[in-house]
């Protein structure tokens, strides 16, 4: 979170793009630039947080990585498009991942959700920034 909390405070225009697949923390990574992309075929896999280990304090553990939670999904939706009820329905849905919980939305899939603003790849990405970097410069 210190990393993608830092990125959405730079007072310089930043791009992200998703290459191979983002999950877990890199979600609010991704969302965390002025402007988002993810490749035809990055994946995004919107999960809860996982926990293993052995757990000391069941119930105060069982309330720490819920306050972990919200602080993660607070961040998600006010830097993106996802609504804070879309981003738990994909996090919470149980028919998808063998084995566990969360979705794993492709590319397009992902814009579409709102979590990342566009399709694109490395050229889209540095296009992106320069055009950015102009309208900065502009002001």
């Amino acid at each position: 979170m210190a990393i993608a909390e830092m990125l959405s405070s730079l007072s310089k225009p930043s791009v992200s793009l998703v290459l191979g697949g983002g999950h877990s923390i890199g979600i609010p990574i991704a969302v965390s630039c002025t402007k988002s992309l993810i490749a035809p075929t990055g994946t995004m896999t919107i999960h809860p947080i996982r926990y293993t280990g052995l757990v000391i304090n069941g119930h105060q553990q069982f309330d720490y990585l819920q306050k972990m939670q919200q602080r993660i999904d607070q961040f998600i939706y006010s830097h993106s498009q996802i609504s804070k009820e879309k981003l738990e329905q994909f996090m919470f849905n149980t028919g998808e991942l063998a084995q566990d919980i969360g979705t794993i939305l492709i590319g397009q899939e992902a814009v579409e959700a709102g979590l990342i603003q566009a399709v694109g790849g490395v050229k889209e990405a540095f296009k992106e920034l320069n055009s950015l970097i102009t309208q900065s410069l502009k002001k």
